[in-house]
């Protein structure tokens, strides 16, 4: 075998794994493009895809110029520094505290960066213009997400005072939930919300995607173990078995509810379930994570109930299966985190009830700096070009409207926006 063999101090089992990990992770964001691509109206489909295949190329490079440095950089207690920009000292020696070369450490936590972006997208489907998005997730990626991901994982301020996060609570699951509920005020809700139903066009496509982002999350918790020993074991174990049981709760909910079990419903459950056990998988026991699966389908079934009620166009409830399940299990961590299972720190119904505080520290600071910064950024954006689609490109689809393509070959938009063409050359003359 050619090429150079692993240094000193690396695990080649360790780097396998970790490889593997990654490569899952990142099949998860086209995963959720097909996951929100199903739940929105066919003639938005390729829009929605697109906006996950976005994050793919520019949080990549952003998180190779900066972001990583501002996330890992042990510099500081609120933000890390520069020390890795332009992967300065990304290379084949150990990333500390793991056996594996710090590129594939890199190249793992982008995976993360890459996706929390994407799942902010599911608020503003259907009328966000995508050069705008573009802008935003920019700049987002730069001033957020590596944020929250320094207090937790980079020596930051919860980090020091002993915040339990396995896999992403506080960056990826509350930082994207409540992301998108900043999102889903700026730019406004879709022409014709509350006017007609606006139902998913392709059901399959969502349960494949969910299907596709539980398989994932195999390495998004498993990977945050960094080894192929205990932690990454009971992580992926507790993944299999806690969105299991939150996909039983939710259809008895459904029973109750609706006297049918749905897809969708079906589909949304794995992907709470998959959230809420995100910050708990290495610190929980089997038993306590089947548990969490049934409590995080509670409160954001509740609130996907609820929210349709209201005047807040969130459409694909990021805040509810994201901000909500990822509070809940960042909580629940606090609560049950288990010594003799994690070797790391019991939570409050072991004994340490001072674990709980700092767990609800993190679960008030982490989405109050997701939504006050989201907020902010789009604003500041708004300021410099549109947000929004206007009613006639949100009428024809964002599909035709923002790529001049449609997913299915009906023509529909097409004809529309030909229409519109022919009927703004004959006015001309009577403009001029």
């Amino acid at each position: 075998m050619g090429g150079m063999q692993l240094g000193a101090g690396i695990s080649a089992g360790d780097t396998a794994w970790m490889l593997v990990a990654t490569a899952l992770v990142l099949m998860m964001t086209p995963a959720l493009g097909l996951f929100y691509s199903g739940l929105v109206r066919s003639k938005s489909t390729l829009n929605t895809f697109m906006m996950s295949v976005a994050a793919l190329g520019v949080v990549t490079v952003t998180w190779a110029l900066i972001g990583y440095s501002l996330a890992f950089d042990h510099g500081g207690s609120l933000v890390g520094g520069l020390r890795y920009a332009l992967l300065h000292d990304v290379n084949f020696a150990p990333q500390p505290g793991t056996a594996i070369p710090r590129l594939v450490f890199w190249a793992f936590e982008a995976s993360f960066a890459i996706i929390t972006a994407a799942l902010i997208s599911g608020a503003v489907v259907e009328r966000m213009r995508f050069g705008a998005f573009l802008v935003f997730i920019t700049a987002w990626s730069i001033v957020v997400y590596p944020v929250l991901a320094h207090w937790v994982w980079g020596g930051g301020w919860l980090q020091h005072n002993g915040t339990l996060d396995f896999a992403g609570g506080v960056p990826v699951e509350m930082g994207s939930g409540f992301s998108a509920f900043a999102a889903a005020l700026v730019v406004g809700p879709r022409r014709d919300y509350h006017r007609q139903a606006l139902l998913p066009h392709n059901a399959v496509y969502v349960l494949l995607g969910a299907g596709l982002l539980w398989f994932g999350w195999f390495g998004f918790n498993g990977g945050s173990g960094f080894s192929v020993g205990h932690p990454s074991v009971l992580a992926f174990t507790n993944t299999l078995l806690c969105p299991a049981c939150t996909l039983v709760v939710w259809f008895g909910l459904d029973l109750v509810r609706e006297r049918r079990i749905t897809a969708i419903g079906a589909a949304t459950a794995i992907v709470v379930g998959c959230v809420g056990i995100t910050p708990a998988a290495g610190y929980i026991s089997p038993l306590l994570a089947m548990a969490l699966g049934a409590v995080a389908a509670l409160p954001s079934y509740a609130l996907i109930v609820w929210r349709p009620r209201t005047r807040l166009d969130e459409s694909l409830d990021v805040l509810a299966a994201h901000g909500t399940a990822g509070m809940t299990g960042i909580l629940f961590t606090g609560l049950a985190a288990q010594l003799s299972w994690n070797g790391v720190a019991n939570g409050l119904f072991f004994g340490h009830a001072a674990q709980l505080g700092w767990q609800a520290l993190a679960a008030l600071a982490g989405p109050a700096y997701a939504f006050i910064a989201t907020f902010i950024l789009l604003r500041l954006v708004g300021l410099v070009m549109p947000l929004r689609a206007d009613d006639r490109q949100q009428a024809v689809g964002m599909d035709v409207a923002e790529h001049g393509e449609e997913a299915y070959t009906t023509g529909e938009g097409a004809i529309l926006v030909a229409h519109d063409e022919e009927r703004s050359e004959s006015l001309a003359p009577s403009l001029s």
